[in-house]
């Protein structure tokens, strides 16, 4: 690539965000379990630019800390995003200007981001380049038109249609109130001129800030060929700027993210209450039920049935297995397990294929073997159970001791009867017999019955005798 089309990305997230009423960073607020300034990098990725400069301010370091690393590597930018530090909230210009210094010397042009607009995609952004660099224009900015401006600039052009300057809503001339094509804060603009418009940027407004949207007026009277690239559908590029925004963004990008679910071969029953994050993965042939949510890193595998009423986070589902009405959180379950109703999956827990999970049971850090059984109000953690193991109902594997937590091994083929305490640390070995009602304390033998409960005493004529001292 020459060092005339030499792309870098700066996006402006140093505001503080006000009106989202919050001691969070407003670029932080989640959408669809990604940070909203998460999905901007996404976008900003797909031009492949050589760095990203992200400008910050309000809560820098947090900032800072949640994209740098994972995001970075994940997206091969390592070396190539930087951040810039607006010590002093002066307006958009100002905040592009604290960037000057960490573009590069080779740089050809430079594209400016909001860090609000979680909605943007990569191609669009790839869509806005093209026609920037076909147009051989000095400064690009992208607009669109709404039925209520609101606090958005409005794009005055001349008599001829040609882009004359962008207008802030709080200076607005008689007129401008009836102009719905505003500016949705996006620009790519060639790196010579950037530095040079900047500069000169004042910030003599109605709210004495230095505003980016002043550098269009300034190109055009400089004689520059600035072009409007304008973008139809107008919530991809609106900003969030209060919480009720914030729940329509995330509405939006939840319905594209079901969208491309459905059209990858998954049925979606209810997509209105169907809440999948972004970048969840989901096979073909599954079927997400109504009252789901799949949160964080989790992938579902191909012909499984998830929900209704239930949430995996962060965990692994393979092929043909159920998870219905039911919480999996950190977790790997394998082909053809069935986990429900009413189970809660902790986190640690590995099961393996064919084994049924359900009816209030309890599962944390654990190893299931295949072919297990755990059913009817039972709990196990910090435990090894083999393969072909019965629990009974109401088993509890008894791990904590009020200071630490002691394990639980229950070899192949074990049956535990109902009601069974197992006191950690403790051993059953292979084909062992627990018998219902016991407190188990010591290991029980591999092809042993272990029974540990008192002898049964039935005390003749004693409820007569009881009424009769009441009485």
């Amino acid at each position: 690539m020459s060092d005339e089309s030499k792309l870098s990305v700066v996006i402006l997230a140093a505001g503080e965000g006000t009106r989202m009423r919050s001691d969070t960073a407003k670029v932080l607020f989640p959408v669809c379990g990604r940070p909203m300034i998460e999905h901007i990098l996404n976008a900003a990725s797909a031009v492949r630019p050589d760095t990203i400069v992200v400008v910050v301010g309000h809560k820098g370091e947090e900032v800072r800390r949640e994209i740098t690393g994972s995001w970075a590597e994940s997206h091969h930018m390592e070396g190539r995003l930087e951040f810039a530090w607006q010590l002093s909230q002066k307006g958009t210009g100002h905040a592009a200007a604290c960037a000057r210094s960490h573009l590069p010397g080779d740089c050809g042009h430079v594209m400016i981001l909001c860090g609000d607009t979680p909605l943007i995609t990569g191609e669009m952004l790839q869509t806005f380049v093209q026609f920037h660099l076909s147009e051989e224009t000095g400064l690009s900015f992208i607009t669109t038109v709404v039925d209520d401006p609101g606090a958005y600039g409005r794009v005055r052009r001349d008599c001829h249609g040609r882009v004359a300057r962008i207008v802030e809503a709080n200076d607005l001339l008689p007129g401008d109130e009836q102009i719905r094509e505003v500016n949705a804060g996006i620009y790519l603009v060639r790196k010579d001129l950037f530095d040079s418009l900047l500069s000169r940027l004042d910030d003599n407004n109605a709210k004495h800030e230095f505003y980016l949207t002043d550098v269009v007026e300034m190109a055009v009277q400089d004689g520059f060929k600035v072009s409007s690239f304008v973008w139809q559908d107008s919530s991809v590029v609106q900003g969030v700027n209060d919480r009720h925004a914030l729940a329509l963004a995330e509405a939006r990008l939840r319905e594209a993210i079901i969208k491309d679910l459905c059209l990858s071969g998954v049925t979606v029953r209810d997509p209105q209450n169907t809440y999948v994050d972004y970048g969840v993965k989901v096979g073909r042939n599954t079927v997400l039920e109504p009252g789901t949510f799949l949160r964080g890193r989790t992938r579902i595998g191909e012909g499984c049935i998830i929900g209704p009423c239930s949430e995996i986070n962060d965990s692994l589902v393979g092929d043909n297995s159920k998870v219905w009405f039911s919480v999996v959180e950190d977790s790997e379950i394998k082909k053809r397990v069935e986990v429900g109703p009413y189970s809660h999956i902790r986190p640690g827990t590995c099961i393996e294929p064919e084994v049924l999970v359900g009816n209030f049971a309890e599962v944390k850090n654990c190893v299931i073997g295949s072919g297990s059984k755990v059913h009817h109000h039972s709990y196990l953690g910090d435990s090894v159970i083999g393969q072909r193991v019965n629990i009974g109902a109401g088993t509890v594997t008894v791990n904590y001791d009020g200071i630490s937590k002691h394990k639980t091994v229950i070899e192949d083929g074990a049956f535990i009867g109902c009601n069974a305490n197992l006191i950690a640390p403790v051993k059953v070995g292979k084909n062992a017999y627990v018998a219902a009602g016991s407190t188990i304390t010591s290991d029980v033998p591999g092809g042993s019955l272990g029974i540990a409960r008192e002898r049964q005493t039935n005390k003749e004529d004693w409820v007569a005798k009881r009424t009769e001292k009441m009485d």
